[in-house]
């Protein structure tokens, strides 16, 4: 868990520094440091719990610490889908940085198609409002997330990639 918090805290980072938008880079920056804190926290708990074994009161913190830190990955990636919409500058030569432009592309491509398809086939009530009871949610970065497979079993213990492994191998 810890280090996959810290895969989003490095692809919150790159969209912060390429967000085209001063107000969506600070939140996505302010929100990737909450989740920096968090991670650490749940780090330091986890350890604490290996040494002092199983204890009721260890384990509701460990919990605690891991459903905030899913928190903040949600708050993480929220703010990182109002950057990608704002827009990002281009990349720099940076194989990582240029994957993480890749897969938010990706994601605004799939959201834009999305509402185009909406506003094209949507039914409409006797107003001409939208009914929205059988319209598909819109895609989020985090479904996106949530698709690729999961491969956590590759996942090193220290957040800096292993050679020929970049921030989206590890299953943001």
């Amino acid at each position: 868990m810890v280090s996959d918090g810290q895969v989003v805290i490095k692809f919150g980072k790159i969209l912060a520094k390429h967000c085209l938008d001063q107000r969506c880079s600070m939140e996505l920056l302010r929100a990737t440091e909450h989740t920096q804190s968090i991670s650490s926290q749940l780090s330091i708990v986890a350890r604490v719990k290996a040494v002092t074994g199983e204890s009721r009161a260890s384990s509701e913190l460990l919990l605690s610490n891991v459903q905030n830190l899913l928190q903040a990955v949600q708050h993480v990636l929220r703010a990182a889908e109002a950057a990608c919409v704002k827009g990002l500058g281009q990349p720099p030569a940076d194989p990582e940085e240029e994957e993480v432009a890749a897969f938010c592309q990706q994601w605004r491509k799939s959201l834009t198609q999305h509402r185009a398809k909406e506003a094209l086939n949507s039914a409409r009530d006797e107003l001409g409002l939208r009914k929205t009871g059988g319209a598909k949610a819109e895609p989020t970065l985090m479904s996106l997330v949530q698709e690729q497979p999961p491969q956590s079993r590759n996942i090193p213990k220290h957040p800096s990639p292993r050679k020929g492994h970049t921030v989206m191998d590890r299953h943001l």
